[in-house]
C-alpha cells in the first residue's frame, strides 16, 4: 500500500509501507489519532437512517442553540462547529439537529483511548476525540509507526464503530497537520527524511497559532508558506511577531520538541474480538469467556506490575455484547480486587438477554478503574442560552 504526501509544487512525496524503514532510533515516532466529525458520526452509527444527509449535534435554533459538530455532507453548505444553529439552517435548509448524548461520546471516547494504551503508556489526549501517542519506544508492528497507525484505525472502526483520521511523524507538530490532511478517513506519513520538503511548502495558516489577522499580517510581508518564513532571522520574527517568533522560527523547519505529556490515568482496561462465524447461542458465548479473561488478565497483571501499579486498582467489571444487527450492549457492576470470571458470566449471560435472542458477533471483557470520569478537554459543548 503506498500513502501519498501532500504536493510539494509540482512533485508529490509518498512513502511505501512494505519498504519503510522504521525511523531511527534516536527520532521519535509520534502519531496523532482525529476522530472524522465525533459526535455526529456517533449519531449516525447510532441511527443509519442519519446517514448520506446532513446533520449536526448542536442546540435548538429556538433557543439560540450552536452547532457543536457537523457531518460532511453538511460542512458541504458552509455548516462549521461554533456556528450559530438559525445561520446552519439558512445555509442548509434541510440540516437535521439532534441534540448531544455526551455519555455516549464518552464511552466511545473510552473505547478508543483504550485501544491506544495498547500501543503505549504515552497518550496525551487533547479531547474527547483526537490524542497524540508516542510510539517511539513500541514493539507493535515491528516498530512501525505507519502500521501501528494503520492498526488503530482498523481497530476504532471495528470496535467504535466510527473512522479515524491519523497522522504519523517526528513530532506533535507535523503529526496534528498530517491528521488533517486527508480527512475524512485517511492517514498522512511525514517521515524523517522528507520534513523539510513537507515543512517547505506548508502554507502558514496551517501553522497552530497562526490565525486570520496574524496570517493576513504575514501576507503582507510576501509570507505564504513555511519556505517565505525562514527567509527571517529569529530576531526578525521576534521584531514582528514578538515571543511567537522564536516559535516560528522553529516551526517553519519543522523542529518541535514538545514532549507528549502523560498527565491522565487509563480509566479502563479491556479485550474483545469480533468472531468470523456469529455465536448463535448463551452457551457458545460463555464458551468464550475464559481466552478473553486469560488476556484480560495478562494485560492487567502487566499494567499493576508497573511503577504506576498503585494507581490502578479495579472498581468495575463489563461485558460488552455485539449483536449481528451491529447493535451492542455493555453490562457492568462494581466489584473488588481482581476480576472474576464468575462475574463476567453473569453479566454476559444478563447482556446475552438483552438481543432477544440474536446472534452475536462480538464479544468484550473489561475492567473500570477507581475515578472514571473523563476530565479531559472536550469539544465545544452544546450552548443553549
Amino acid at each position: 500500500m503506498t500513502i501519498l504526501l501532500p504536493q510539494t509544487g509540482n512533485r508529490t512525496l509518498h512513502k511505501d509501507n512494505d519498504s519503510a524503514e522504521p525511523a531511527p532510533k534516536t527520532g521519535r515516532k509520534i502519531i496523532h489519532c482525529d476522530a472524522d466529525c465525533f459526535f455526529a458520526a456517533i449519531e449516525m452509527r447510532d441511527d443509519p437512517s442519519l446517514r448520506n444527509r446532513p446533520i449536526a449535534v448542536g442546540g435548538s435554533v429556538d433557543r439560540r442553540g450552536v452547532i457543536s459538530t457537523c457531518n460532511y455532507e453538511a460542512r458541504a453548505y458552509g455548516v462549521r462547529s461554533a456556528m450559530a444553529t438559525a445561520t446552519a439552517h439558512r445555509l442548509c435548509p434541510d440540516l437535521l439537529v439532534v441534540p448531544g448524548r455526551m455519555e455516549r461520546y464518552k464511552e466511545a471516547a473510552l473505547q478508543m483511548r483504550d485501544i491506544f494504551y495498547d500501543y503505549s503508556d504515552l497518550v496525551e489526549p487533547l479531547s474527547l476525540d483526537e490524542a497524540f501517542i508516542d510510539v517511539t519506544g513500541s514493539n507493535a508492528c515491528k516498530g512501525s509507526a505507519t502500521l501501528i497507525a494503520e492498526e488503530i484505525r482498523q481497530r476504532v472502526f471495528e470496535t467504535v464503530g466510527i473512522t479515524v483520521s491519523a497522522g504519523v511523524a517526528p513530532n506533535k507538530f507535523l503529526a496534528k497537520i498530517g491528521s488533517d490532511w486527508n480527512k475524512p478517513n485517511g492517514i498522512c506519513v511525514i517521515p524523517p527524511a522528507k520534513v523539510e520538503d513537507f515543512v517547505q511548502y506548508l502554507p502558514v495558516n496551517k501553522i497552530y497559532g497562526v490565525g486570520k489577522v496574524t496570517a493576513e499580517k504575514m501576507h503582507r510581508m510576501g509570507i505564504q508558506n513555511c519556505g517565505d518564513l525562514r527567509a527571517y532571522n529569529i530576531y526578525e520574527l521576534s521584531d514582528r511577531f514578538g515571543s511567537f517568533g522564536p516559535r516560528l522560527y522553529d516551526l517553519s523547519r519543522g523542529i518541535d520538541q514538545r514532549p507528549v505529556k502523560t498527565s491522565r490515568n487509563r480509566k479502563s482496561l479491556s479485550v474483545e474480538h469480533t468472531y468470523a462465524a456469529d455465536l448463535p447461542s448463551v452457551q457458545g458465548c460463555l464458551g468464550q469467556l475464559p481466552a478473553l479473561f486469560q488476556q484480560l488478565t495478562q494485560r492487567l497483571q502487566k499494567l499493576t506490575n508497573s511503577s504506576a501499579a498503585s494507581k490502578y486498582r479495579v472498581h468495575k467489571q463489563f461485558v460488552k455484547v455485539k449483536f449481528n444487527n451491529f447493535q451492542s450492549t455493555t453490562m457492568e457492576c462494581v466489584t473488588a480486587g481482581s476480576p472474576r470470571i464468575a462475574v463476567f458470566k453473569q453479566l454476559c449471560s444478563d447482556s446475552f438477554q438483552r438481543g432477544d435472542g440474536l446472534p452475536v458477533r462480538l464479544l468484550g471483557l473489561g475492567v473500570r478503574f477507581q475515578d472514571t470520569g473523563i476530565d479531559d478537554p472536550q469539544q465545544l459543548p452544546l450552548f443553549t442560552h
